[in-house]
């Protein structure tokens, strides 16, 4: 499956970096991470699990152009509503580390990879729940990683950390073209039009709603 024709991929002036997990890499070849790499100019993608040691991680954290912030959630992270972010950026160009991987795998990176957690967090200041109803999330406010990159940008540009000329949109063109073809795949499953792909397929047999979404 492609998802390119989506994306109109500019640049944020923010240089994100997905921290992948093996796992992520190797089974979702159109994850949401993969997705968000394509539309996000200058972004970049490194596979580990431990980053401590990794050479391209300590040459950003290294390199005196970047400020460096790991998004994560806390009463400590910054977000685009507390006074200061701008100014702690100062000449720099904003530098965001996202965990990139599946919430169990997501524990071990986070415990082994400590220059990565000693590094000011960075969070929203708003409410989310995430759109991808193919696939359950631990808790409703537990978002993907397009999405994360999106509404970060979109808050950062509300204080002109990110150009509001910027247009982001088509992160979330594509997310939501990928939910509507998982589940009409999966539907189509059930119908007998494709067959089964995991052994577990026949347990569900209840044909999911495509959902509308408000912008179309």
């Amino acid at each position: 499956m492609c998802f390119c024709k989506y994306m109109q991929p500019f640049d944020p002036g923010v240089k994100f970096v997905l921290l992948m997990h093996p796992k992520e890499a190797k089974h979702q070849r159109t994850g949401t991470g993969r997705m968000a790499h394509v539309g996000i100019l200058n972004s970049e993608i490194i596979v580990g699990i431990d980053f401590t040691q990794n050479k391209r991680v300590c040459q950003l954290l290294a390199d005196p152009q970047y400020f460096p912030v790991l998004m994560y959630p806390g009463d400590d992270a910054w977000n685009a509503k507390k006074e200061g972010l701008k100014a702690e950026i100062g000449n720099k160009k904003l530098l965001v580390f996202i965990i990139d991987s599946t919430w169990f795998c997501s524990k071990k990176m986070i415990r082994l990879s400590t220059n990565i957690m000693s590094l000011p967090k960075i969070s929203f200041y708003g409410k989310y729940e995430s759109i991808f109803t193919f696939k359950r999330e631990p808790q409703p406010e537990y978002i993907s990683t397009i999405e994360s990159c999106y509404y970060l940008i979109k808050e950062l540009q509300e204080v002109e950390i990110v150009d509001k000329a910027i247009n982001p949109e088509c992160l979330m063109t594509a997310f939501k073209a990928m939910i509507k073809l998982q589940l009409q795949m999966e539907n189509d499953r059930i119908d007998g039009k494709l067959p089964n792909s995991h052994a577990t397929d026949s347990k569900y047999t209840t044909k999911k709603e495509i959902p509308k979404f408000l912008d179309e």
